[in-house]
This record gives C-alpha cells, sequence and structure tokens, in this order.
C-alpha cells in the first residue's frame, strides 16, 4: 500500500519530479509534433511545474497536504507555458480539489483512496479545461493512472503502457515513430509521484517507438487530412494558426468564461482554458492574434500577454539555426547554408544557459551559447542560417557588442539586413523579443526592440571566485555580489539577502514587471522569498521567474 499523500510526500514529488523532468526536457522537447512540431513541449512543462514546485509551502508551514497543493496548482497556473504547461497546470488544480481539505490521511480515507481521487479528479480537470480533447495525449496518460489506481493497480505502470500506445492513436506521433511528447512527461511526474508515496516504479519510459511502428502498423484516422471540400465544390484551404496566444484572465462571472470560450473556439485550435475563482488561463493557436485578445477583453481584464509565432513548414526563423549551427560552432563547409527568403525576419539571441536557449527559441528565435559567440564566424553562422534576409541580433552582453557588429557587417556584406539590438543582458535580450513583431517594416521593428531593451534595468546575484577590488569594497573569494547596471553594489554572505537588496534598489526608480532569471546554482527558495517582497512591498509589480540555467550567475534580474 502506498505511503499517505500528505505534504512530505508532495516535498519528495517536487523534488524528484523537478529532476526527473529536467532530464527528460531535451527528449520531450524532440519529440514534439503535436499539436504543433515548435520544439518546446519539455521546456512548458519544465518551466511550469518549477513554478508550482517553488510555491510548495515550507516544511514547518501549517498547511495540509490539501493547501499545499492548492498553492502549488494555483502558480503553475500563473506561470503555465504552452498548451503542456496550461493542461498540467489544470490538472494539478483538478487534484488539489480531489484531495480535498484533510489529505493527510486524518479523514479516514486510506491512501490509496485519496490517491485515487486526486488522479481521477485531476483527469477530469485536464479534459474539462481543452475545448477538443484528443486522445493519444497526455490526457490519455492522465485517464489511464487515474482508472488503474481506482481499481487498485499501479499508476506508473497504466502511465507507461498508455504512453506507449500513444502512437496507435494519433497519426501524428505514428508518422514520426515516436510517443507523445506531453504524455511522456506527464508519465515522467506520476512515476515521480509513485516514488515519493514509496512505490517501486517502471523503467524509463521510451521516447521513440518500436521498429516497425507507424503509420501501416498503427492505422489510425489522419488527423493532418484536409477537410473535405464543400458540397459545393469550392476549395476549402486547410486551416494553418500562426500565433499561439497565452494571457491570464481577471473574471469574476464564470458565464464570461463560457462566453470567452465560444468565442475563441471557431478563431483557431488547442484551446485550453483553465483556472476558476477569478483567474483564469487561456491559451490558444489562432491565425489572428488581435481577436483573440479581443476576446478576452469582452470577458474581464487580461495581462500577461505573450503571442508567439508559431513555426510552420519552410520557416527558417527556429529550426534554421539549429541545424546549422550546432553546439555553437559553424557547419561543415560542405555542408550548404540555407539561402536567404526574401521577406523572411528571424531573431538570433546570444545566451548563457539552456533554459534562456529554450526561452527564446519558444519566442522564435535563433541561439548561440555565450562561450561561442566570441568567434565572429560563429556569429555570422548563425545569422545565415536564419535563411532570412532580415535579422536582428541580440549580443546580451557589453563586451560581445564590437564581434556582434563586425558580424552585422559580415551579414550585410553577404546580402543580409542586419541590425544589432544593444543588449547588455539576457534579460535586455528577453524584453526585446517581447516586442519583435515579424511583421512590422524592419527599421520600426528595430526601434522598438531597442526602446524595449533599453528601458530594462538589469542586475545580477553572483559569487566572487577570489579577492578583488570592486566599486562597493573589497571582496573575499565566496562572497556574494550584487551588481546593478554591470557594476557591484553590494558585497554580503547570503543569497537571498543580496538579492533582495539589489531588487529594491532596482525599484526604487519605480517598475511594472520584474523578471527573475534562475541560474543552476541558484539556492532553493529563491525565488519565491523575491516574489513575496515584490508582492508585499510593490503591490502594482508583477513578477515573472524562469529557469535559466546558467552556471556564470545565480540570479539574473530585469525591471521593465
Amino acid at each position: 500500500m502506498p505511503l499517505p499523500l500528505d505534504t512530505a510526500a508532495l516535498g519528495r514529488w517536487c523534488a524528484l519530479g523537478r529532476e526527473s523532468l529536467r532530464a527528460h526536457c531535451a527528449r520531450m522537447d524532440a519529440i514534439n509534433v503535436f499539436p504543433v512540431a515548435d520544439g518546446d513541449t519539455g521546456t512548458n512543462l519544465c518551466l511550469t511545474f518549477e513554478a508550482a514546485v517553488a510555491a510548495l509551502p515550507a516544511r514547518d508551514a501549517e498547511a495540509s497536504a490539501g493547501d499545499a497543493l492548492r498553492a502549488m496548482a494555483r502558480a503553475a497556473l500563473l506561470g503555465a507555458r504552452g498548451n503542456s504547461g496550461t493542461i498540467l497546470a489544470e490538472y494539478l488544480r483538478g487534484m488539489a480539489q480531489g484531495l480535498a481539505e484533510d489529505s493527510d490521511g486524518s479523514s479516514g480515507d486510506k491512501p490509496s483512496e485519496s490517491l485515487s481521487r486526486a488522479l481521477r479528479c485531476g483527469a477530469s480537470a485536464a479534459y474539462a479545461a481543452v475545448a477538443h480533447p484528443v486522445e493519444g495525449t497526455m490526457l490519455t496518460v492522465a485517464a489511464a493512472a487515474a482508472e488503474a489506481a481506482e481499481a487498485g493497480g499501479d499508476p506508473a505502470v497504466a502511465a507507461h503502457e498508455a504512453l506507449a500506445a500513444t502512437p496507435g492513436r494519433l497519426a501524428a506521433l505514428a508518422r514520426a515513430g515516436v510517443v507523445d511528447a506531453g504524455g511522456l512527461g506527464l508519465t515522467v511526474l506520476l512515476t515521480s509521484l509513485w516514488a515519493a508515496l514509496g512505490e517501486r516504479v517502471p523503467e524509463e519510459p521510451p521516447a521513440e517507438t518500436a521498429a516497425g511502428a507507424g503509420p501501416a502498423a498503427c492505422p489510425v484516422p489522419d488527423a493532418a487530412t484536409p477537410a473535405a471540400p464543400p458540397a459545393d465544390g469550392s476549395p476549402q484551404a486547410p486551416f494553418r494558426p500562426e500565433f499561439e496566444v497565452m494571457y491570464l484572465l481577471e473574471t469574476d462571472d464564470p458565464q464570461a468564461v463560457g462566453t470567452l470560450r465560444a468565442r475563441l473556439d471557431p478563431l483557431g485550435d488547442s484551446l485550453v482554458i483553465g483556472g476558476g475563482d477569478g483567474l483564469w488561463s487561456v491559451h490558444v493557436h489562432v491565425a489572428d492574434a488581435g481577436a483573440a485578445v479581443e476576446a478576452g477583453l469582452a470577458a474581464g481584464r487580461p495581462y500577461r500577454i505573450r503571442i508567439t509565432h508559431l513555426p510552420t513548414a519552410g520557416d527558417g526563423t527556429k529550426d534554421g539555426a539549429e541545424e546549422a549551427v550546432q553546439g555553437g560552432v559553424p557547419c561543415d563547409a560542405a555542408e550548404p547554408m540555407p539561402e536567404p527568403v526574401a521577406g523572411r525576419r528571424a531573431v538570433v539571441a546570444v545566451v548563457p544557459g539552456e533554459g534562456l536557449a529554450a526561452l527564446c527559441r519558444q519566442a522564435g528565435a535563433g541561439v548561440l551559447p555565450a562561450e561561442a559567440a566570441a568567434q565572429q564566424e560563429a556569429l555570422v553562422a548563425a545569422v545565415r542560417a536564419t535563411g532570412a534576409t532580415e535579422v536582428a541580433l541580440l549580443p546580451n552582453e557589453t563586451e560581445l557588442h564590437p564581434v556582434a557588429a563586425r558580424a552585422a557587417d559580415a551579414a550585410r556584406a553577404a546580402g543580409i539586413r542586419c541590425a544589432v539590438i544593444p543588449t547588455r543582458a539576457a534579460v535586455q535580450g528577453l524584453a526585446a523579443l517581447a516586442v519583435h513583431q515579424p511583421d512590422r517594416r524592419f527599421d520600426e521593428d528595430v526601434v522598438t526592440m531597442t526602446s524595449a531593451a533599453g528601458a530594462t534595468r538589469y542586475g545580477e546575484v553572483t559569487v566572487a571566485e577570489r579577492q578583488s577590488w570592486t566599486t562597493a569594497g573589497v571582496c573575499q573569494a565566496g562572497d556574494v555580489l550584487g551588481l546593478v547596471e554591470g557594476d557591484v553594489a553590494l558585497i554580503g554572505t547570503e543569497t537571498v539577502q543580496v538579492a533582495t537588496d539589489v531588487l529594491a534598489r532596482m525599484l526604487a526608480a519605480g517598475g511594472e514587471l520584474v523578471t527573475l532569471v534562475l541560474g543552476a546554482e541558484a539556492p532553493e527558495g529563491l525565488a519565491a522569498a523575491l516574489e513575496h517582497y515584490v508582492r508585499t512591498s510593490h503591490l502594482a509589480v508583477d513578477t515573472v521567474v524562469y529557469e535559466g540555467r546558467q552556471q556564470e550567475a545565480q540570479l539574473l534580474i530585469g525591471v521593465e
């Protein structure tokens, strides 16, 4: 019999689930083919679950498992990324509802009954959030795990079996010879939950299907087949969404959410709306991003609006740079670069960590690791690999501005219109990417991105490697340094305190949005402490947290 799903088990699940998702992130991104092959399902699930984990109450807090899971679910809702992240947030919210007020076992429920109720409510909530549920996805995995738990079986084994069967239920997966990426992510989390409850877990789930699995072995309807023409014989072009639109919506009118769902449904696909208690997370793929936002305005107050250009066949703004520049160095000269396509625009960003790289890819940018960007040839190769005739280059570091300028000159000599956005930090690059619009005139786009970057103050928290003189005095090896706009402003011994003091200085001049990018060595609870500081000391300021996983700094801070 499994252990109780109490606060201690939730803590173990958070630790195991986070590490396991990180380990599988690249695999999930690589096999992401449905609903859009944009290579970010793993990243979205990781970032969403990271947000949930950051909200887990401290061990000494007087919170029941139900309270803790509700806090995690709300944080996941606020930090949901993409289609899969929105579904995961709603799955956690359903689990919290199923666990009920008293989830530590004192209500008399057996541990297995509490678990099965939580898994069933999680699956039901996930299905309800999706406008048109599709089998062969993470929804199928959720349902299989719930059914197994209700029958007294092993939900982790059931999740693995359901995952292995996904290609037989979805033609896009069968053609690619892979399992569903979102299903893999949920299987990883369910396996971690089962382990946190003290049970033996199955072996690692496969990302690829067995040899021979494919369309012939999996005769399922082809969801990508264009619809039959109308009876009058007039042609009908297949729908191709161009934008992913996401926003949070505040409204106290449940009917308004139903009306919003009805308005968004005919505009596109992949519609997911989850939440409750006045706050909702909205996700949809559409051809008209403005119409999707207008629908939200009619329903309540939308904010944290994110609009991302979705890749289409032949779109080199994303995959081209990743294929032509491997490991940050140019490919072999024998491999031809794509010919620039007139009218195509792209962004290339230099990034210091794999988490930041994933964020930039999600925003539609090509990426180049910071350690390789000192080579002009690598920057030029990344620009050329986009296949675009207009490219904005984000160096994201002051020292790289000269080499970026030389790379832009070389690109222009090759017939590519290239402009350097003078970003001095990664958070400025994120701000520039947030306002990038490929359908705007190139000069206007460059000016807008430059203005957004310039309006973003940047800070950093890092650890001194050796004794040295700084603008704030002498630091010793191991001291925590707080930098503002590139200069050392504070020297301390405790990361959370230094980070809080840096953030206080940056917000003294005002701000509307704080961006926190956690490094690989960021201490546990850092993001939660800073979010609490902003929430209690600067009421009108929003906070966004990303897992950057950069090695050089424990924390990057941006204030817009």
